[in-house]
């Protein structure tokens, strides 16, 4: 990255971080007329952050994307102004991309196709353009270009930022504490980086697609071939959701098309532990009395095991209208800070848990519903983990792509229904071969470990050496009950899901 470009990008992404940020939670002394900034001076410099952002290149574009989910670090006007981020994206010429298919494919790419609609783009991405084509079969499908020169420019924007999030979380500590900016932007940026490779989207694709064996309403483009920067695939039949005529669709199809958007969603977070995490209207696509198809698998989010059983014990939390609960999950998921406020945490989930119970996705949107859950622990000094900010991202696009087929969809009960037989099956995977042997292993490890202290003890006993060095038996007792606390709220998770599944049980049987 060049010093100009370098000092362009500082001085914006200061501004943006700085003003805003630090002010949205609470963070920043008033100084001068900040206070009296009117609405109209608000939109004002939040379009000028959007069109610096868009100046800055696709990248940043998407770093605006992700910070329009964020409300615990972002104030209104200025995510009302970046979700226009989402849909202005310029179009490149064909031209442009032409080198970049005959360095993938040769020098004979066309040969490759029968036929290719080069006017007009089927889509413009941040990324990639992509063309309507026709195979030399005769079948119809799509190819996907990377924009030329992306990838480098890409990357060296990740290097520059994160340097820029050690500067700042060294000039601005009680912020860091709260939103550790290192790991989130490691998060974000594994996420990205995965759509520099489209054979990286292609596996991801194919993982998709096994994963949805079971949804009879799903698919997944198949992949006809990949190479680094061009992809071709299945067209997905039909339109992009936002456009769908939902006259056209019978209230059955339409039922179901959402609830096994939403089921496959769920599973993803809790099961797979890999999930789309872009999901927005223009990535499913819709017609009558066909499937519904996910498309643009670059950007996936993936989770451990321990992040997945405890943002499930969050959902049923937010199920069951319990505020204490969720706000004892929430805080295992990251941690309190040294300015934490645990007891107002506490008494804000609790007054914003009954606002959401049995809304329907006409009413709620649960993606935003568990980003609002931020602005409470961003301004209580609850640090969230870093996955929160694209697990938000992924539920706020999904319902909203849902939304506008089956808006009287309820998200709890979908919820409930799934979550269910996931729970059953969180708890096979506990007791699976692979599972009781790292138990065993870990009840080895530890009985090693006891045995070779005592041996050491009995030496030191024999030669009278012995001696007590409190702060390292404190410092070791510490490490232990760490781990020893670790485990026991990985075990809670677990049966907190176990008495989960058996109330939903008893609640349907009732029913």
């Amino acid at each position: 990255m060049s010093d100009s470009r370098a000092r362009v990008v500082a001085g914006v992404l200061s501004q943006l971080l700085l003003q805003e940020i630090s002010g949205a939670v609470g963070l920043r002394r008033k100084r001068g007329d900040d206070s009296a900034d009117s609405e109209e001076r608000e939109k004002t410099r939040a379009r000028g952050i959007r069109h610096a952002l868009e100046s800055l290149g696709p990248f940043y574009v998407k770093i605006g994307q992700m910070l329009s989910t964020r409300p615990d670090i972002m104030p209104q006007y200025m995510i009302d102004e970046f979700q226009n981020l989402h849909e202005k994206v310029s179009v490149a010429p064909f031209e442009t991309f032409e080198p970049i298919l005959e360095e993938e494919l040769g020098r004979d790419w066309r040969s490759a196709f029968l036929d290719i609609k080069v006017d007009k783009p089927l889509g413009a991405a941040s990324l990639a353009q992509v063309y309507a084509v026709t195979l030399r079969t005769g079948e119809r499908a799509v190819v996907k270009i990377q924009r030329p020169g992306i990838a480098p420019v890409m990357l060296d924007d990740m290097a520059m930022l994160k340097r820029l999030g050690k500067f700042f979380a060294k000039r601005v500590p009680d912020l860091d504490d709260v939103f550790d900016l290192t790991a989130m932007m490691e998060i974000m940026f594994d996420a990205m980086k995965a759509e520099l490779d489209f054979r990286v989207e292609a596996r991801n694709m194919d993982a998709a697609r096994e994963a949805m064996e079971g949804f009879d309403n799903l698919a997944v483009p198949e992949v006809i071939f990949v190479t680094k920067k061009v992809l071709v695939q299945q067209l997905a039949p039909g339109t992009s959701i936002r456009d769908a005529n939902r006259d056209k669709f019978t209230n059955a199809e339409r039922e179901a098309i959402g609830r096994d958007l939403l089921s496959f969603m769920y599973r993803g977070f809790f099961v797979d532990r890999m999930f789309h995490a872009d999901p927005h209207p223009g990535n499913v696509f819709v017609e009558p009395g066909g499937k519904a198809y996910l498309i643009d698998w670059g950007m996936v989010g993936r989770m451990d095991r321990r992040q997945s059983l405890t943002f499930a014990s969050i959902l049923v939390a937010l199920s069951q209208n319990d505020g204490h609960g969720l706000a004892k999950a929430w805080i295992e998921l990251g941690r309190a800070s040294s300015w934490a406020n645990i007891p107002a945490f506490v008494s804000d989930c609790c007054g914003f848990v009954p606002t959401i119970a049995d809304a329907s996705l006409e009413d709620l949107n649960l993606g935003v519903a568990l980003t609002s859950i931020l602005k409470f622990s961003s301004r209580r000094g609850i640090q969230t983990s870093p996955v929160v900010a694209l697990l938000g991202k992924s539920f706020a696009n999904l319902e909203g792509s849902v939304r506008y087929l089956s808006p009287e969809l309820s998200v709890t009960d979908v919820f409930e229904e799934e979550f269910r037989d996931i729970l059953f099956d969180l708890v096979r995977e506990l007791l699976s071969q692979e599972q009781a042997a790292q138990l065993v292993l870990d009840l080895m490890g530890g009985s090693m470990s006891i045995v070779e202290q005592l041996r050491t003890l009995g030496r030191d006993i024999s030669n009278r050496e012995f001696t007590v060095n409190v702060n390292a038996v404190q410092a070791r007792r510490s490490r232990q009950e760490d781990r020893a606390d670790a485990r026991t709220r990985s075990n809670r998770n677990m049966l907190l899901a176990v008495a989960a599944a058996a109330w939903l049980a008893r609640r349907r049987r009732a029913g």
